[in-house]
């Protein structure tokens, strides 16, 4: 073996562009043998259909810019098995909506709820819209009613004419 290079010991006595083909051959098609679709988690199709409708609809209390059903965090997936717990149960998807609002709060809705706690949420969006609106318009009238050429004096105009009559150099 030498120095800052590695040999397999069942390649050596194989040509190295076979060798190489074969490594390629078994780094690419070697992984697809054992890749498999992911089985849903839970027995019955529909279940899992009704879960990640609902859970699309929930925030991620860890992530919170993220959707339950797309989260990694360990309490989304506690969350979603709760979710197929109540679906077991005969829940329908309302129940189960409301029984996370009441355990959580309007906060973990995507879509709260319009009602006078949740007023600024949603018309903050259009509150600041109108004052950017309201500042933009008094900063350009402000700007349009300066006169922003200097007035001269007579003398200071006798100057600055007498400077440009004169012939260049």
């Amino acid at each position: 073996m030498t120095a800052g290079r590695v040999v397999l010991p069942v390649l050596t006595r194989v040509p190295r562009p076979l060798a190489v083909l074969l490594t390629c051959f078994v780094l690419l098609f070697g992984g697809a043998a054992m890749a498999r679709e992911a089985a849903p988690m839970a027995a019955d199709v529909e279940v899992e259909k009704r879960m990640v409708a609902i859970s699309e609809e929930l925030r991620c209390l860890v992530c919170q810019n993220e959707s339950l059903a797309g989260s990694h965090a360990e309490l989304a997936q506690d969350l979603r098995r709760e979710i197929r717990a109540l679906i077991a149960q005969g829940k329908t998807d309302k129940e189960i909506l409301d029984f996370m609002v009441a355990r959580y709060g309007d906060f973990v809705r995507y879509r709260p709820p319009l009602k006078p706690s949740t007023w600024l949420l949603w018309g903050g969006p259009f509150l600041l819209l109108g004052g950017g609106i309201a500042a933009l318009i008094v900063f350009l009238r402000r700007r349009a009613g300066e006169n922003t050429s200097p007035q001269l004096s007579d003398e200071e105009r006798r100057r600055a004419e007498a400077l440009l009559d004169q012939p260049k150099p």
